[in-house]
């Protein structure tokens, strides 16, 4: 049973038939339309897409056993479908809707458009290791560091690739084999699950903890200090906060303690704050300009947080200790690049006049604006919505955040979109895969986009990707509701 009878083995099949009809590849290739693609992208990335087309369609037919072939344009729709997914960048880039300013997925904080422009100065040879006032070589870490010792009050400064690293680097040097006292209450986790006791301890220290997790004194750091202490380490446990019965040693009192014992401290301040003023009315956060005041041998922080610039650790302190830091070996494997630089020293020439780094700086200028005007942008952007599906959409209050690890727990006023939809995660999805990807939320059975994160001329294109969306959506809904009639 199942086998034809030995008159009927030679005839084909109807999906036999419609397979010897599909063209081969070759003349494919000959197509003018295909020659284009093969100038672009080479021979063999083509003819593999049109191999894989053509097997597709093969494969199909068989599963059918009837029905017509694709033809030629159909075919090589696919086939460019193909190459466009094979040759498209793994880095996209990416619209915010999710209202976290500094959201680590996206890569925290966008560059100020005068960063972006200095970024082209990396794109073919500089001065990076050339010092042109002798002719002869010179050093990276040269550039940055006179702005960033004006700004801050620092004598000496250093640049590395980020903050991680730049505690690792002070750690090593200041306390190889030796132990580092640490309070319990600022073992901190950072992202990717890395841990500061880690970090400590991969750096050839040993971990000394004191005190506990609400509460560390003084006597508690004294105590620990013994003929083996290389350093003592404040961290600002900036992604998280201890509320109630909570006491911690300051920086000045260390920095105290530190000298009366011949102890060097360092403190990690974290999220780059330069100074308070440039944040009104958010909580209490150590700015960088105040631990460098406070006398601690060593500051530390990120460039790609509040700071607004890109990734990379920044180290402040005393001519004689940043100079051990610039010979020590593992510098060489922190090293920062010449794109870093070329965007950093934008990014601080801005903070020379601090009105100036409130309103070019995205970071600084998303988190200062006022919650009615992030509301008229979104209201503003609904007209560009198609007509047929913009009353699905309305503006509502929402709440932001800082993101990135700074400032937990607080909520900032907002606005935004949210969109009626009886499939919201579905309405996600066709946005997450658009090009380029719009990213919100799902919350309360709708897709929220956060206009605080979405500039006007995001918003324009959050509308059209939006609107496609949902207009796929509403063509799905009467695909099926005529399917089911």
């Amino acid at each position: 049973m199942g086998r034809r009878d030995s008159a009927d083995a030679s005839k084909p099949t109807a999906g036999e038939d419609a397979r010897r009809g599909l063209p081969s590849v070759d003349r494919l290739l000959a197509d003018t339309r295909v020659r284009g693609w093969v100038e672009r992208w080479g021979h063999e990335p083509v003819r593999e897409a049109l191999r894989a087309a053509l097997a597709a369609e093969r494969s199909r037919l068989h599963e059918e056993a009837s029905g017509e072939p694709a033809d030629t344009e159909a075919l090589l729709a696919t086939a460019r479908a193909r190459i466009a997914r094979a040759v498209r960048p793994s880095l996209r880039r990416a619209l915010n809707g999710t209202g976290v300013v500094l959201h680590t997925n996206l890569g925290r904080a966008p560059l100020a458009a005068e960063a972006r422009a200095a970024l082209d100065l990396s794109l073919g040879y500089s001065n990076l290791e050339f010092d042109l006032a002798s002719g002869s070589r010179g050093s990276r870490y040269d550039h940055c560091t006179k702005l960033l010792c004006r700004l801050t009050g620092a004598e000496a400064a250093l640049v590395v690739n980020n903050n991680a690293a730049a505690v690792s680097l002070s750690v090593n040097e200041l306390a190889l084999d030796r132990e580092v006292i640490v309070s319990r209450g600022e073992l901190v986790e950072i992202g990717g699950s890395f841990r500061i006791p880690d970090v400590v301890r991969r750096s050839g220290a040993h971990l000394v903890e004191v005190g506990t997790t609400n509460r560390t004194r003084r006597e508690d750091y004294a105590n620990a200090v013994g003929a083996r202490t290389g350093a003592i380490l404040k961290v600002h446990p900036s992604n998280y906060r201890l509320e109630g019965f909570v006491s911690t040693v300051s920086p000045e009192q260390l920095v105290e303690l530190g000298r009366d014992r011949g102890i060097p401290v360092i403190h990690d301040v974290g999220s780059g704050l330069l100074h308070r003023d440039l944040l009104p009315g958010f909580p209490e956060e150590p700015s960088v300009r105040e631990a460098v005041a406070t006398g601690v041998d060593l500051v530390t922080w990120s460039g790609d947080k509040l700071f607004g610039g890109p990734q990379a650790g920044l180290l402040l302190g005393s001519r004689e200790t940043i100079s051990r830091l610039r010979r020590n070996p593992l510098l060489r494997a922190f090293r920062v690049d010449k794109m870093t630089l070329c965007s950093l020293e934008a990014t601080l020439l801005l903070y020379r006049d601090p009105e100036v780094a409130a309103a070019e700086i995205p970071v600084l200028r998303m988190l200062r604006e006022p919650a009615r005007s992030v509301r008229e942008r979104a209201r503003r952007c609904l007209r560009h919505l198609p007509e047929s599906v913009s009353a699905r959409v309305r503006v509502e209050a929402m709440e932001s955040l800082v993101g990135g690890g700074s400032y937990p727990g607080h909520r900032i006023q907002s606005s935004g979109w949210v969109v009626g939809a009886a499939h919201p995660n579905a309405i996600e999805r066709a946005c997450r895969e658009a090009d380029p990807p719009l990213l919100g939320r799902v919350e309360d059975n709708g897709f929220r986009l956060d206009f605080r994160t979405l500039t006007a001329e995001e918003g324009r294109e959050a509308a059209g990707i939006l609107g496609a969306a949902l207009l796929s959506s509403t063509d799905s809904a009467s695909t099926g509701e005529a399917s089911g009639a």
